[in-house]
């Protein structure tokens, strides 16, 4: 009975928010009256606590003790199983898998190791790898980027927790269509070893904040700023540019998310290789051109580490909170939104995908993120903008100018290949519309988890979600961006307290896939 009510809530909601796209006025007081809501959401969010002479938010405190725990206590799973995890990925162990399932006569999923992998991907990998790195390395400089790789490492074994149990919770229906993630291992897990009103509460917590998490976060930001990138950068006029563009991305994204996730994991096999290796290759071709000062970068990254030149709080205490949050919130590791993707893989072993999820961290933050970084810190060898001095993620130029974080990387991409910031709008375009795919199918299931899995359901939901990707592109609310995406953050809360209690049966189905591919 819900359903109806949200429905006729949300559309008339758009309503007023499209009529207010034509009122620049009243867009503004809107943005300005819900602006006190959203800071107290993000500070309650990001609420600080003093260690070691900085504040540093509780959230990142959980993220990384859990992320410690887990690596030691699977004995560097992240580190000695890297190996078998490529293996996974690349098939080596699907005839055995198969045998298996078989033999037992049992047989689910949806998608297979690798489509499950590019999904996962593409909710990570967005525009935080190309604007806010340099925000990161701009305000902790080069020595951002050892303690950004660090975390990046160590949150590889909460991605393999979190994804592992997505499979061993998850459920799947007569018709074979998979429903997983957080809300299930949290219910079905927890109720298991006696904890099931709490596991019921974090299921129900985890669902609301990652539906609102797809319309905000994973959706209208993305197409807000690939709209802005395409407008500034190709000199786009007129009211109704962002609209347009905004329609454009809800099509797109439309033909693909209406159907499901089979559709969706065949488009990110190829859309996430495809930005892969455009991104990463000019990023690469940056740095070969340059090679003659990569050994003064990477040493001016490690040494920057520990006695940052950057004027920062708290000195290299500081530079080391500026890396492992880059990669807290970029790889998004015990967040537990990439356990939805992976929960529809095909497979009877639940530790074979966590091993492929361990993989995401590594591709996210060790890889995209860090080559990011050092194109970042070999476009200021000559000082093209100061480090530490950078206020709302402005950073201030040698002229005296603010920037934006993506404009950075713009500039430093332009600065070695004349015509590339056009190569980094396609990129943008790409990751915001891959993040988008991704995010509607983990909104779907949490939607769909909420108010039940029939066909009025999953369609209402994907209307709004379409909805919020035009109006996203269209306006500029602030306010409901900045909510939104606290919301993602939000999402460690109830999805590490339950992986803290069931990280033991991990290591019961980690071992039992050992033994099998052994």
């Amino acid at each position: 009975m819900w359903i109806p009510f949200i429905f006729q809530f949300i559309t008339l909601f758009l309503s007023s928010v499209f009529l207010v796209a034509s009122s620049e006025g009243l867009d503004q007081r809107i943005n300005d009256a819900f602006m006190p809501f959203a800071e107290a959401w993000e500070q309650l969010i990001l609420s600080e606590v003093p260690l070691f002479g900085q504040r540093i938010p509780v959230v990142l405190i959980i993220l990384l003790t859990g992320a410690l725990l887990f690596t030691i206590y699977f004995g560097f799973v992240n580190i000695r199983h890297f190996g078998t995890a490529l293996k996974v990925v690349r098939g080596d162990f699907d005839a055995v898998e198969k045998s298996h399932a078989e033999a037992e006569g049992i047989s689910s999923g949806e998608v297979n190791h690798f489509q499950a992998l590019t999904t996962a991907v593409s909710g990570t990998v967005g525009l935080g790898n190309i604007a806010m790195v340099a925000v990161a390395i701009s305000i902790g400089g080069p020595g951002a980027t050892f303690w950004m790789i660090l975390a990046g490492i160590l949150g590889m074994s909460s991605k393999f927790v979190e994804c592992t149990l997505g499979v061993a919770y998850r459920d799947v229906d007569a018709n074979g269509t998979v429903f997983g993630g957080p809300m299930y291992y949290l219910s079905k897990g927890l109720k298991e070893i006696g904890f099931s009103r709490l596991g019921k509460v974090l299921a129900i917590t985890f669902a609301i904040l990652c539906v609102g998490a797809s319309f905000g976060g994973g959706n209208a930001f993305q197409s807000n700023q690939a709209a802005a990138q395409i407008i500034e950068r190709f000199d786009i006029t007129g009211p109704a540019a962002g609209t347009l563009i905004g329609v454009i991305f809800a099509i797109l994204s439309g033909i693909v998310i209406i159907g499901g996730i089979k559709r969706i994991a065949k488009v990110t096999e190829k859309v996430v290789p495809f930005m892969a290796i455009l991104y990463v290759g000019a990023a690469l071709f940056i740095i070969f051109s340059k090679i003659h000062l990569i050994g003064d970068v990477f040493s001016e990254i490690i040494t920057d580490a520990f006695t940052p030149k950057a004027t920062i709080v708290g000195g290299f205490i500081g530079v080391m909170i500026q890396g492992f949050r880059r990669a807290a919130f970029s790889n998004e590791a015990g967040a537990g939104s990439a356990a939805i993707a992976h929960s529809a893989v095909q497979t009877q072993f639940p530790a074979s995908e966590g091993l492929v999820g361990l993989l995401e961290p590594f591709i996210d933050t060790v890889v995209v993120c860090t080559i990011t970084a050092i194109v970042i810190v070999l476009f200021n060898q000559e000082g093209a903008f100061v480090y530490g001095d950078v206020i709302n993620g402005q950073v201030l130029m040698s002229d005296g100018s603010r920037l934006g974080g993506v404009n950075i990387t713009s500039l430093a991409f332009e600065n070695s290949i004349t015509g590339a910031s056009y190569l980094l709008v396609v990129a943008v375009c790409l990751f915001a519309f891959s993040t988008i795919l991704s995010w509607s199918y983990y909104g779907l299931q949490s939607w769909q988890y909420l108010f039940g899995r029939g066909k009025f359901s999953g369609l209402t939901y994907k209307i709004i979600f379409l909805c919020f990707t035009v109006m996203g592109a269209a306006i500029t609310l602030d306010a409901v961006i900045k909510f939104s995406d606290a919301m993602i953050l939000a999402l460690v809360f109830p999805n590490m307290i339950g992986l803290f209690f069931l990280f033991p049966k991990v290591k019961v189905e980690f071992k039992r896939y050992l033994k099998l591919i052994s």
